[in-house]
């Protein structure tokens, strides 16, 4: 028989354990921003469904084409639902979304859950793999730039300016050229699953992400090394070395550490603009992602199936939001506070 001291001892010890969970710094910040999204959700639906409704365009003549007569296209508008006010539309479209439906395109009848849940896999590999390039070459070359000075760093800023204006369809239209074309070392166009084959998927990645990735990773590179130098100059580093410390640890753990906040900032930026950047590099390569989906659909006035995929990305950009702030949170502890 269980002793009744020791079970109401476990009993207390994990309510404790569980009011600490509930009262933890990190917690609150997921909570609070968690919150705060659903409002920004909500306007992003309605805007998006208001400004694609408004677009010129006709689902129904898109579908029935130039020889259907007027009958005939009021009794298809009348079938979709295509004939009821905005305000109406929306409506029936947010009940279906809060219960996980986001209704099926006008044309092909698919789910939209389903047309996103096969295309973002294209789309995340095109994103984080962006993601991964530009943190690791940015942050590489910045800090490289910033111990080393000199012609390295003029260099930096020459290449971050032609990174900000080149044209990325102009990058890669080049990359193409060169890469797939001349030297033909990876295809021009297409995409192969990675349960497929993981080296033909990579193949077919290695030129969207370059692509994707340049810009950014200029960026990056520049605001890492500007922040680097003004950590090297404070007056905390400059007691680290009079200590004796190691200038790599001084680099690797001072400097780099207190410019996190400011290079993380700008990787969250930089996140953020994939995903619109995704839309062009997936038609310039041919790739069915997310992007491709939401531009085939505007051109065809598919409202379900662009506001389901606005609406994703929307989510998207909520949770990136959320891991930057943990990031903050966890590398400035006055942040869990705020």
């Amino acid at each position: 028989m269980a002793d009744p001291g020791a079970v109401a001892r476990a009993r207390s010890a994990a309510g404790k354990h569980a009011n600490r969970l509930l009262h933890h710094p990190l917690l609150r910040v997921v909570c609070r921003r968690l919150v705060l999204s659903i409002p920004l959700l909500f306007i992003v639906s309605f805007l998006s469904f208001l400004l694609v409704s408004l677009t010129p365009g006709d689902a129904a003549r898109r579908i029935l084409g130039l020889n259907g007569t007027q009958e005939q296209y009021a009794k298809l508008r009348q079938a979709l639902g295509l004939d009821q006010p905005i305000y109406e539309q929306y409506w029936h479209w947010l009940k279906g979304a809060v219960h996980g439906d986001l209704g099926a395109s006008l044309f092909s009848g698919e789910s939209v859950t389903h047309a996103i849940s096969t295309r973002l896999p294209v789309t995340l590999s095109l994103v984080i793999g962006a993601l991964i390039v530009m943190l690791v070459v940015g942050v590489t070359v910045g800090v490289y730039s910033a111990v080393r000075g000199g012609l390295i760093g003029r260099l930096l800023d020459a290449v971050t300016l032609a990174g900000f204006a080149v044209p990325g369809f102009w990058v890669a239209t080049i990359l193409i050229s060169l890469f797939a074309v001349r030297v033909q070392w990876f295809p021009a166009t297409g995409y192969v699953p990675l349960t497929q084959s993981v080296s033909e998927w990579l193949q077919a990645l290695v030129l969207p992400i370059l692509a994707l990735a340049l810009g950014g990773l200029a960026a990056i590179a520049k605001q890492t090394r500007e922040a680097m130098l003004d950590v090297l100059a404070s007056e905390h580093i400059r007691m680290a070395r009079a200590n004796g410390i190691p200038p790599k640890s001084i680099v690797s753990v001072y400097a780099l550490k207190n410019s996190g906040i400011r290079i993380l900032t700008i990787l969250g930026l930089q996140a953020v603009a994939l995903l619109g950047g995704t839309v062009l590099i997936e038609n310039v390569f041919a790739l069915p992602g997310l992007g491709s989906l939401l531009v085939n659909a505007s051109l065809t006035h598919d409202l379900p199936m662009v506001q389901g995929v606005v609406v994703f990305f929307a989510v998207i950009i909520v949770l990136i939001n959320l891991i930057i702030d943990l990031a903050y949170a966890w590398l400035d502890p006055r942040v869990r506070t705020q």
